[in-house]
């Protein structure tokens, strides 16, 4: 028999069912082993030694592999086929070799791009050795990361009080999001014009055509720019004879893009789906890893880690065969599409994300997979199979058309397309073509050059220029993938870092940077710029994938970086932070002094009207403050851009006047606590709060917010069966309904202020169903996320007296703090009850410990 590792459970229970009795199929639960978060894991002087620690979840499990290994004939490790899925091969292998487990036990490496039973098997007949330098380019990507981490941490906080920790990629990532926000500061909006005729052809048929052209000239963007201009041109039109000099048709193409990559995933399902870029790979993790269709367990989809946009020869002539039979033969095309890409690293040679099997359509698996599963593998299906289609064949006309009011002249151009043959759009259309068809997918009537056209209506719009658009996740990943920086496997975890640090909060699926965001961004530009420069990033990101490639040697690409890079941190250790704060001062102006209405000086101390603000740092972070302090008391909330004159500020956290109660005339006020912003009204301990809920920032926060929040929590009306009050309001675990003592989640605090009787008494049923909460029965189940692998029951999120929790018969294990139930994968609940069966956790109720007399 021969122990096989694998990465997750549900994994491991898939391809146990392909090996059969000859095999033991174990899972790591991911790594096993990482670097402590404390000085000297990686120590530089000693040639870069690193130190692995090993978590009591994790050892656990390590003993349970070397326990199997010890009865077994040999170990195949089956782990992911990237850099991370190396590295942990190589780490359970080092762990087993030094509980000298192996002995001379025969130890081989597979890989597989699809979890089915074909691929399993293929990979289990062609097995290999550890990629070294694969393992190689981990232990320098690791070992950079750590220390840039634990190198700069200890600076910032001394120079940056508030700033929590800056990272390699991530610190370069959070400049993209602060520099395109200054950007938006400083944009000065232009007015524009646009001028439109409907015109009318002899057959009575209307169109329309813009103006191109005016007196000889042609027309940019912003000629035109303003209304008397736009009137001028409007009154000659309105006077002038149309004729059209040209009517052109031409036929063009348009062909598919390729499969799938990691980051083109994640933007289509962001646009398409409104996943996020977490949300995305937690659905296709399961897609990847095997569901139950029709009582066959298979992976849908191919790897989801991956720079690739090929697809293999057999796949390329499933997807064919499928075209065939369900869109018919004239879709396919004489010969096969190829795609290359110019992604320079290892993951090259995986695939791109497609179906297993192209027969399995959207449509025959969706009774199998839940909503988001199934939305997710129709995108994958439709993309892939797109790939491989004929191209759209779209007739484009242009129409020239000239206008004549005595000597003034004028040219105006109407535009139109028509889909002759729809091709791979049948399957498939980009976001960006789609919305990019909106003009062109206009059908013209027919228009014969030459001939007089009738003026119907001539149209002036004012307009004005738009700021660049903040980043999303999705614009995010496709701006750090063209440049160079970042893998696919560290995107999403970039996103969650900077999410969880508040260096940036995501409002309307936007990347929003928060004040100590961009403040920790401005210091690392100023002090750090080499560190945070896109190309230094992008060429050291290349430098580790030829590492990967076996070209460089993962030390000396250490040694070369960490020469210079602990030079500059020895340098900022000297700096005052009087220098950091005046530095600061400059590179973020527009924030900490935005303009006043009454154009006076905004660095002027509003209060004492002689001193010069400045930014201050404080015990919780930067703050404004006044240059006469003690004299002058000012200080300002940082970013606070609703309340820039600060009349209402008091203390480093600063409070902004929101207005007063309409009902008990107390002001209402924004402030900010050690767990972020909330809403008061009144003062002193009868004071009412509410903090706010998930989705609203401090700056969205006006006067009618404030007060609905303040109303909470809301009578909804009386149930109709037991007469008692069902209310709506915000509580620990967000937005909620209650009635007799039983809570049920809403999904968004919108559905607190406008749910009305009949869907409330609806989601009280659905709660009392599922379980009655905390009246002394079963806690009600928040998620259920399926079959223990090792047999023995369900695994269920539920939602106890003290907070959600993962339950596997007598095993409660509680969530981590601010952790979603509903995120709460099944990897993560086995970590979570490995780990309390390892401190003799059990069925036993919580318990406080008695305080200690005397």
């Amino acid at each position: 028999m021969d122990v096989v590792v694998v990465e997750s459970p549900a994994k491991a229970k898939t391809i146990n069912k392909y090996l059969g009795k000859n095999y033991k199929v174990l899972a790591s639960f991911g790594h096993v082993r990482d670097l402590p978060a404390k000085d000297g894991s990686v120590r530089p002087d000693e040639d870069f030694a690193m130190s692995w620690s090993v978590d009591t979840a994790s050892g656990k499990r390590l003993a349970d592999i070397a326990k199997a290994v010890k009865d077994a004939d040999g170990l195949i490790l089956a782990t992911d086929p990237d850099r991370e899925g190396e590295a942990i091969s190589w780490h359970v292998l080092e762990v087993l070799r030094q509980k000298r487990a192996l002995k001379d036990k025969p130890v081989s490496r597979v890989v597989f791009n699809a979890i089915t039973k074909a691929s399993v098997l293929e990979a289990m007949a062609n097995p290999r050795q550890i990629d070294a330098p694969l393992v190689d380019a981990y232990l320098a990507r690791r070992a950079l990361d750590y220390l840039v981490g634990f190198t700069l941490s200890p600076v910032l906080w001394r120079k940056l009080p508030g700033a929590r920790s800056a990272g390699r990629v991530q610190s370069v990532a959070l400049r993209l999001v602060s520099d395109r926000e200054s950007e938006i500061e400083r944009f000065i909006r232009e007015e524009y014009w646009q001028i439109a005729a409907i015109l009318n052809t002899p057959r009575n048929d209307s169109f329309e055509a813009r103006l191109t052209a005016y007196a000889g000239k042609k027309l940019q963007k912003l000629d035109i720019a303003n209304k008397a201009q736009a009137d001028d041109i409007k009154a000659m039109l309105e006077g002038a004879t149309f004729k059209a000099l040209s009517v052109e048709a031409k036929p063009t193409k348009r062909n598919p893009g390729p499969p799938f990559t990691t980051s083109t995933l994640q933007q289509a399902a962001s646009s398409r789906l409104g996943f996020s870029a977490n949300r995305t790979m937690q659905v296709a993790q399961k897609l990847y890893e095997g569901m139950d269709v029709g009582g066959e367990t298979a992976g849908l989809i191919t790897y989801m880690r991956t720079d690739g946009v090929q697809m293999a020869p057999e796949a390329i002539e499933a997807a064919r065969d499928a075209i065939v039979s369900e869109f018919g033969a004239k879709y396919l095309p004489e010969k096969p599409r190829f795609y290359t890409t110019k992604a320079k690293n290892a993951q090259e040679a995986h695939e791109a994300i497609r179906p297993t099997d192209f027969k399995r359509t959207p449509a025959s698996v969706r009774q199998y997979l839940d909503a988001d599963q199934a939305r997710l593998y129709e995108l994958i299906w439709k993309r892939a199979i797109a790939s491989q289609m004929q191209p759209a064949e779209i007739e484009r006309t242009t129409v020239e058309i000239e206008a004549a009011n005595g000597a003034r002249t004028a040219e105006l151009r109407a535009v139109g397309s028509v889909v002759r043959f729809d091709g791979f759009i049948a399957a498939y259309t980009d976001q960006k073509d789609e919305d990019a068809e909106d003009e062109e997918s206009r059908r013209l009537p027919e228009i014969r050059a030459d001939e007089q056209l009738a003026r119907e209506e001539i149209n002036a719009t004012q307009h004005t220029t738009e700021p660049p658009p903040r980043y999303s996740e999705a614009s995010l990943i496709k701006k750090l993938e063209e440049l160079g920086i970042g893998r696919p496997s560290t995107y999403t975890a970039i996103l969650k870092t900077l999410e969880d640090r508040d260096y940036v909060a995501i409002d309307r699926r936007k990347l929003v940077p928060q004040a100590k965001g961009r403040l920790l961004s401005a210091f690392l530009e100023s002090f750090f710029e080499r560190y945070v420069e896109y190309d230094f990033t992008a060429s050291l990101e290349e430098k580790l994938d030829e590492i990967s490639d076996g070209k460089l040697a993962w030390k000396d690409v250490l040694r070369d970086f960490w020469k210079d890079f602990s030079g500059a941190v020895d340098d900022i250790k000297e700096l005052r932070v009087a220098d950091v704060l005046d530095a600061l001062n400059d590179e973020l102006a527009p924030l900490v002094f935005p303009a006043r209405e009454d154009g006076s000086n905004p660095r002027i101390c509003p209060k004492c009207g002689t001193g010069n603000l400045s930014l201050k740092l404080g015990k919780f972070g930067a703050f404004v403050g006044c240059s006469n302090y003690p004299e002058c008391s000012y200080t300002r909330q940082l970013g606070d851009a609703a309340n820039p004159n600060g009349e209402n500020g008091n203390g480093e956290d600063g409070v902004r006047l929101l207005g007063k109660d309409p009902y008990t005339a107390e002001e209402i006020t924004l402030r900010s606590g050690r767990f972020g912003p909330y809403i008061q009204r009144g003062e002193g301990k009868d004071a009412k709060r509410s903090s706010l809920p998930k989705g609203w920032t401090a700056e969205s926060i006006d006067h009618e917010k404030a007060i609905a929040l303040l109303s909470l929590p809301r009578d909804v009306g009386k149930h109709p069966e037991t007469g008692k009050m069902i209310s709506a309001g915000l509580g620990r675990y967000g937005p909620f309904v209650l009635h007799d003592g039983t809570y049920a989640n809403l999904e968004s605090i919108e559905d607190v202020f406008s749910i009305g009787l009949n869907r409330a008494v609806s989601v009280i049923a659905e709660k009392q169903q599922k379980g009655k909460g905390r009246n002394g029965a079963t806690p009600a189940a928040l998620k259920e996320l399926g079959d223990h692998p090792d047999g023995g029951g369900k695994i269920v999120v539920r939602d106890g007296k003290y907070g959600p929790y993962v339950n596997y018969g007598k095993v409660n294990a509680t969530l981590p703090k601010g952790k979603d139930p509903q995120s709460v994968t099944m990897e993560e609940a086995l970590a979570l009850i490995a780990e309390k069966e390892a401190k003799g956790g059990g069925g036993k109720k919580p318990f406080r410990r008695a305080a200690k007399k005397g």
